[in-house]
This record gives structure tokens, C-alpha cells and sequence, in this order.
């Protein structure tokens, strides 16, 4: 444990939650969880826990028990410290929200489609189906995504942007792969100083009276095992000797494979999918053990 405290990385303890506020989204201040849990953090410095929500609806600390990959190894600290890229999902990672369900309830489809992104995000059905029929399920115009665009701005994940500042003051290269669309993510990658070229997306599709057409299925993330298919081609072309892939999906975990990612984060500071986070070769709840294992 002293070991993992020297690299910055804070054991925690969990604290049942009884605020039966519910809210569908992640907060930036103090989310608040029915039937979940506080983590508490131990601020080394000023010597106290300070609380983050985990936002996963558990409903007992032994369903966290069975986690062993919250404490990383001394190889997968030094693999983490020494890789010259890393590749972040978008929604539910980088950002608070799904963005497809985001604008979905803003065009009046919400609830049915969020049910098919967790079936989508837990594995069940193949990638590609899932993003068809929840597109037709609502089919969004130019017009009512530009409205969302102004009246939505993304929210970004707590410590997501000093994260990104610090890899690349440590010289790491930063992609963005995401099942989701580049109309959403291109306003999230000019806040992280991400250029356009390191984005992994899907592109929307419109008439030329702005009406929905569907969207570009020659992307690589259009289908399932897509992502992993755009992490092999950034190490391929540009020669990197060792690749994090950091999300919170099926789909994210398939990029660790020979060839792809050398290494898989489960982030669950915002969903925690037990299927995923169990095979993932590092758990965490908050950025900020990312953060402090990199100084």
C-alpha cells in the first residue's frame, strides 16, 4: 500500500449513501446516487477523505469486494508512466453524459434509447445494430442537432482536462475513440487541445434540406469491434511501442489486444460495468490516481 501511495494512487474507502435524490446524470459538483455509495478519497496532503460518488448503482459494498484491479501493479503503474499514447473513449469517460442518449432525449426518445446503449455498452448485441436502431428510433434533422449542440455544451469529466494537460507535458499523444458522432465530439476535442485528426468518430449523415440520411458506415467505429480496429491503425502508422486505452465499455476493452492497446483502464467515475471493470487491467473511480501516478 505505501508503494501505491508513493506513486500517488489513494486507497479509499466505501461510505453507504442515503440520499434517494435521483438524478439521470452525473453532476460536476456532488453527484448523488439511490442505493450507491461515497467513495472517500485520502487527500495525502491535507490529511482527510474527501467524498466522490461513485455512479454505478451497486447495492452493497461486497459487490465491490470482488475487485482486485483497483490496486494496480508495479508493471502496470511503469507500463502506464512509460507509454507514448493514449486513447480515451468519449461518453461516459471523457464526458459525463452518453451523447446519443443526450440528444435523444432532446428530440423526444430518451428513455427507449438509453435501454439499447446499455445493452450496446454491456456487449450483448453487436455494435452496428445497436446504433441503427437507436438512430431510427428518432432520426435527428441537421436543425435539431445544431439546437442541441448550442444548448447542450458537453460536460466534461472531473480532472479530465488536467489528465490530458499532464500527458502531454509528459509527451504522450492523445486520440479520441468513440462510438458516438463527430459533430458532438469535435466542440470536446477543442476544449482538450485535441486536433481533429486524433478523433476516432462516427459522422452523421443529412439531405441537402438538412433532413437525416443515417450515418457513414465506412468509419471504423460504425460497427462492432471498431474501436479496436482504429486503435490498431494509430499504433500501426505512427510506430507507438505502447498504447492505454481508457473507457468504460465492452467495446473499449475489445482495443486490448495484440496489435491494439497494450493496456485497458476501466473508468468507472461515471457507469461501472462489472463485466467490463473485471477484466480491465487497471479499475478506476476518479482520474485524478492517473493524474498523480504520472509526476
Amino acid at each position: 500500500m505505501e508503494a501505491l501511495v508513493s506513486y500517488g494512487i489513494n486507497p479509499f474507502r466505501l461510505i453507504p449513501t442515503t440520499n434517494h435524490h435521483q438524478s439521470r446524470f452525473l453532476s460536476h459538483s456532488q453527484p448523488n446516487l439511490k442505493n450507491g455509495f461515497q467513495i472517500g478519497i485520502l487527500n495525502n496532503k491535507k490529511k482527510h477523505f474527501s467524498p466522490l460518488i461513485m455512479a454505478a448503482a451497486v447495492g452493497n459494498s461486497s459487490q465491490l469486494g470482488h475487485f482486485e484491479n483497483t490496486l494496480p501493479s508495479k508493471e502496470i503503474l511503469e507500463q502506464w508512466k512509460n507509454g507514448d499514447a493514449v486513447c480515451f473513449d468519449v461518453d461516459s469517460t471523457v464526458c459525463l453524459d452518453e451523447g446519443i442518449d443526450e440528444l435523444a432525449e432532446f428530440c423526444g426518445a430518451g428513455k427507449a434509447v438509453a435501454e439499447w446503449t446499455a445493452r450496446a455498452m454491456g456487449g450483448s448485441v453487436p455494435f452496428e445494430e445497436a446504433l441503427a436502431a437507436r438512430l431510427s428510433l428518432f432520426k435527428p434533422s441537421l436543425g435539431q442537432l445544431q439546437n442541441f449542440l448550442q444548448q447542450r455544451p458537453p460536460r466534461l469529466s472531473p480532472g479530465i482536462e488536467e489528465l490530458i494537460q499532464k500527458l502531454k507535458a509528459n509527451h504522450k499523444h492523445v486520440y479520441l475513440i468513440s462510438g458516438g458522432f463527430r459533430q458532438m465530439i469535435n466542440p470536446v476535442a477543442s476544449i482538450l487541445g485535441i486536433p481533429q485528426e486524433n478523433i476516432f468518430a462516427n459522422q452523421l449523415l443529412f439531405g441537402s434540406s438538412g433532413q437525416f440520411l443515417g450515418f457513414d458506415e465506412k468509419e471504423h467505429t460504425s460497427r462492432s469491434g471498431g474501436k479496436a480496429t482504429a486503435v490498431e491503425q494509430i499504433k500501426k502508422d505512427h510506430g507507438y511501442k505502447a498504447l492505454t486505452m481508457i473507457g468504460d465499455g465492452a467495446t473499449d476493452f475489445e482495443a486490448r489486444r495484440p496489435g491494439g492497446a497494450d493496456m485497458f483502464v476501466c473508468y468507472a467515475g461515471v457507469q461501472l460495468r462489472e463485466g467490463v471493470a473485471a477484466k480491465a487491467d487497471w479499475l478506476v473511480f476518479n482520474f485524478q490516481d492517473l493524474i498523480n501516478s504520472l509526476a
